[in-house]
């Protein structure tokens, strides 16, 4: 199907720090794809596609980071977890924050958004039919 996103990339000003952020709060794995100009791939979940959801990719920031209250200038990508309140706990362990605190999309999911350590905005989402 066409016009379907089938890939993100995070900017990191120090990617080893955001590689150990990630990897600690979902589990994701960092193979190092490309050395000049580094470039690692983001894979977040078996290789065999078995489950739904992309890969993507992290790399060197080229530039300076997002200034703290700046207006996002980009694509924010949301991870689908089984358990909101385990994972906000291990992202403030990491050094992440939050943006913006859990809230109830009713109906659908419970839904939060959060800063990485290199201030890279994400959302949380944990599917609950019975959120309100």
């Amino acid at each position: 199907m066409p016009n379907r996103v089938v890939h993100f990339e995070i900017h990191a000003s120090e990617p080893e720090r955001s590689i150990a952020f990630y990897s600690a709060v979902f589990g994701w794995s960092f193979p190092k794809l490309v050395d000049e100009p580094a470039y690692w791939g983001v894979m977040t979940g078996p290789p065999d596609g078995s489950e739904p959801g992309i890969n993507g990719g992290l790399m060197q920031r080229r530039g300076d980071a997002p200034a703290e209250g700046a207006a996002v200038n980009a694509y924010v990508c949301t991870v689908q977890v089984d358990d909101f309140d385990s994972v906000h706990a291990k992202i403030l362990a990491q050094g992440g924050i939050v943006g913006v605190p859990k809230f109830a999309i009713p109906t659908v999911a419970w839904q939060g958004y959060f800063k990485d350590p290199d201030g890279n905005i994400f959302g949380v989402q944990q599917p609950d039919p019975n959120a309100r």
